[in-house]
């Protein structure tokens, strides 16, 4: 079929992988409302539909054969190891499985220096990755008493185990098969049954299915082509890679750092683009249902991963990163963040790194990811701080109307965290660590310099004179939660309550 898309590669100046995704997201709407209208009845249609229009997509359109194979052995091996495996370590071996298998693509893509306009298996393989593992727990969990479990793991434990059909269904459940959304075996089932939509039927229709799911879900696909056209458009001269060109130097300071924001922003565009398109296919075959509004209207967030206004305009960097990649947040925190705890005990410094690692391997091998991860690990600090000793000086009391010094703080929030998202963001792009480095240092630090003053002024007594000012105000500073964003690597004073802890544990035994 490439005959049909190198013509508008050529013309529209894009990859053919890229024409290739992008149609395959187009034609999933379509294919979307023909899937929601398979009667209740025929389940196994339901099944076999997404298994055949994953096919479709895989061989036929992207030429993925091999792909297609590699992902039918991860999911029929996930299916005979959670069905015959019955100890506590099923979980951690399908993990194992699928994740080993993820990295040795990983570094496939990596020997052959493939670009990031290139689709290959790496994708849609993390998108199954996490939908694998989830299961596993989920059926591990349907095996455990319901008194050890907590609500999420009750909502979705597994106690009747699947077909092989139902399976495969759910594996290559097609709006998401190639970038998403990831979901639990349990919602996907309550889309199969529509039990998703009990006791929410229509007025106008003799189905349980709400209105309003069109209206939300072409929405979606015209936010989609919107961020596409943006992308296509102006990414040719707007990308993080312009930093390192000999232009880019001959403009002055500012210019280059207005530019590089404007850069980023068109960088994310093409995820915008990609995950708003799919969340539109997914919720034209049902999924993501969330309720009614306060007027009446349906609601259709489930499927969202991502919030763009929340990312481009965030009151702060922890808004920012629970509004990105929402699903990957989700998997790290249940089937990672929460598991590697043990029972009893709150998470703590070990579950946080376990967490980064398993994220950071999952993304891949190339430095800049964990240039990325490294950093953002003094961005959450950072955050914390200034939550802990500005905000509670700047909030007005209960009740009162909001202050100009809190409009001034929270404007200030969102200028300073997108600064510092394209900064850290930048090696995520890059991927190499001499381009990642050149971009930083042509752009003077600033990243490092804003971050470090600010951890600096307050490990320097900067903490205590805020916190004596609050008590002289009588200010009370909230509890600061850790920030329920899995990406990026534990806040460095949790490392430190770690180390201190490990330290007295190491002189208890000392001294006995």
């Amino acid at each position: 079929m490439d005959a049909l898309f190198v013509p508008l590669a050529s013309a529209i100046g894009a990859s053919v992988d890229q024409i290739k995704l992008i149609s395959c997201l187009l034609i999933a709407c379509p294919l979307g409302s023909l899937f929601i209208r398979i009667p209740v009845s025929q389940p196994n249609l339901k099944h076999l539909f997404n298994l055949l229009v994953s096919l479709f997509f895989f061989i036929p359109v992207l030429n993925l054969s091999w792909g297609f194979v590699q992902l039918l052995g991860s999911v029929l091996g996930t299916y005979y190891i959670a069905a015959n495996v019955k100890g506590p370590n099923m979980p951690w071996i399908v993990f194992a499985f699928v994740m080993g298998h993820l990295t040795v693509n990983h570094v496939i893509r990596a020997f052959y220096n493939l670009s990031y306009e290139t689709f290959e298996v790496t994708g849609p393989q993390m998108v199954l990755t996490m939908k694998l593992t989830t299961f596993a727990w989920n059926v591990w969990d349907g095996r455990t008493a319901s008194e050890n479990l907590d609500k999420w793991q009750l909502q979705k434990r597994v106690t009747k185990y699947p077909t092989l059909l139902e399976f495969l269904g759910y594996s290559f459940y097609f709006p998401g098969v190639l970038v998403g959304p990831y979901l639990d075996y349990a919602s996907y089932m309550s889309l199969i049954d529509e039990s998703l939509f009990e006791g929410k039927r229509s007025p106008s229709s003799t189905r349980s299915i709400p209105n309003g799911r069109k209206r939300v879900a072409y929405r979606k696909m015209l936010t989609g082509l919107v961020f596409l056209g943006i992308f296509v458009v102006l990414s040719p001269s707007f990308y993080y890679g312009i930093v390192i060109t000999p232009w880019f130097m001959t403009q002055g300071f500012l210019y280059r750092i207005a530019y590089f924001q404007f850069s980023g922003f068109i960088e994310r565009s093409k995820y915008y683009a990609i995950w708003t398109l799919t969340e539109g296919a997914s919720i034209l075959t049902g999924l993501g249902f969330t309720g009614y509004g306060p007027s009446g209207e349906s609601t259709w967030e489930g499927a969202a991963n991502v919030k763009i206004l929340e990312i481009e305009l965030p009151s702060n960097f922890k808004v920012l990163l629970d509004s990105w990649n929402i699903n990957t947040n989700i998997w790290l925190r249940e089937c990672i963040y929460k598991r590697v705890t043990p029972k009893g005990k709150k998470p703590g410094f070990r579950s946080s790194m376990l967490t980064f690692a398993t994220s950071a391997f999952w993304h891949g091998i190339a430095t800049g990811y964990y240039l990325t991860f490294f950093f953002g690990g003094f961005i959450t600090t950072a955050g914390r701080l200034c939550r802990a000793n500005l905000r509670p000086l700047v909030l007005p009391p209960p009740g009162a109307p909001t202050t100009i010094t809190k409009r001034i703080y929270d404007l200030t929030g969102t200028f300073v965290s997108i600064l510092i998202l394209n900064y850290v963001a930048a090696p995520f792009m890059l991927l190499t660590f001499t381009d990642s480095i050149e971009v930083w240092r042509r752009l003077h630090w600033y990243g490092f310099w804003m971050i470090g003053s600010t951890l600096t002024f307050f490990w320097l007594g900067g903490s205590g004179f805020m916190k004596a000012l609050q008590k002289k105000e009588g200010k009370v500073a909230e509890k600061v939660v850790t920030p329920e964003s899995h990406v990026m690597p534990p806040p460095l004073d949790d490392v430190a309550e770690e180390l201190k802890d490990l330290q007295q544990r190491m002189e208890r035994v000392g001294r006995a």
